[in-house]
């Protein structure tokens, strides 16, 4: 019988628990849990009989994949998968997937909050701006970024986008106008929400040399990685700029610096938010199940990032 890992230091919910543990059962696997753990021991300890493992923001490490002989196959519940391996996943032969999609709306929903929040003076009780036709520019035009100009276009926000592996007639059909730089993003838009992947390419790239093309009184709003965020162009950008703003569901290694010097001008959530919804929770849960189940019997990859 196929033993099927779920690994939780951040547990889904019950609910999503249960739909889980109703697919993999139903599908004549077993299900573990492992939820709570403290120690990265625990992981790799429990990991070494596992056929496929499920996991959240848990590490899927060189040490935990060459402790498990038998796995076949890591879902991350989530979009990001950085928190896998690659490398040692690909040379044992074990297929590595995300659940993209699933959290979508919780991340473009937070992206907006974070964003009220501000044009409101953080809720002080002092006077803010709206958020009606100020330009807002999407840095990555996929499954979030597509909710969050649907979103941003109820506000009534003129809304711009640039992604280089998206066809410029594909974010245009949405009503959303393509840019066909980066840089021309920055220039144009007040809001900027970032949602690129954290990469070799991507890491530090957002730091003085676009933020200061960005117009008075600018936002940046990161649900993304802090790794994308080059933190010393982000302080000299906080620095240059006394109109500029920085949010984000991810502290940055200098947050406590940050909030001593500019407290009214950057905000970070205690923890990543993005994906702490009900509905997300449950919806990614059931997502990376259903996809151990087909991988196992169909021989479904579709949704593989280790190719």
């Amino acid at each position: 019988m196929k033993k099927v890992l779920v690994a939780t230091e951040k547990p889904f919910a019950a609910e999503a628990v249960s739909a889980i543990r109703e697919i993999i059962e139903k599908a004549g696997y077993q299900l573990e849990l492992l939820e709570n753990y403290t120690e990265p021991s625990q992981l790799i300890e429990a990991a070494k009989d596992a056929d496929a493992m499920i996991i959240r923001s848990d590490k899927a490490t060189r040490e935990v994949i060459e402790a498990a002989p038998k796995l076949k196959i890591i879902v991350r519940a989530g979009a990001g998968y950085d928190n896998i391996d690659l490398a040692a996943a690909t040379e044992k032969g074990i297929v590595a997937m995300n659940t993209p999609g699933q959290n979508s709306n919780a991340v473009a929903e937070l992206a907006f909050g974070l964003m009220e929040m501000a044009a409101r003076g953080y809720y002080s009780g002092k006077g803010g701006t709206e958020l009606r036709g100020k330009t807002i520019g999407i840095h990555a035009y996929g499954n979030v970024g597509k909710y969050v100009a649907s979103i941003a276009k109820g506000y009534g926000m003129e809304v711009y986008a640039y992604d280089p592996f998206v066809k410029k007639e594909d974010i245009e059909k949405d009503g959303v106008t393509a840019l066909d730089s980066v840089e021309e993003l920055y220039s144009k838009c007040k809001y900027v929400s970032l949602h690129i992947p954290a990469n070799d390419k991507t890491k530090k790239s957002i730091g003085w040399n676009l933020l200061s093309k960005m117009p008075k009184n600018a936002v940046l709003i990161n649900t993304a990685r802090k790794e994308v965020i080059d933190e010393q162009g982000l302080t000299e950008t906080l620095e240059k700029r006394p109109d500029f703003t920085y949010l984000s569901d991810v502290a940055p290694d200098s947050a406590s610096d940050l909030k001593t010097k500019y407290e009214a001008r950057c905000f970070f959530t205690p923890k990543k938010m993005g994906a702490q919804t009900a509905e997300a929770n449950i919806n990614a849960g059931i997502a990376a199940a259903k996809q151990i189940v087909n991988f196992f019997e169909k021989g479904d990859k579709t949704f593989q990032v280790n190719k």
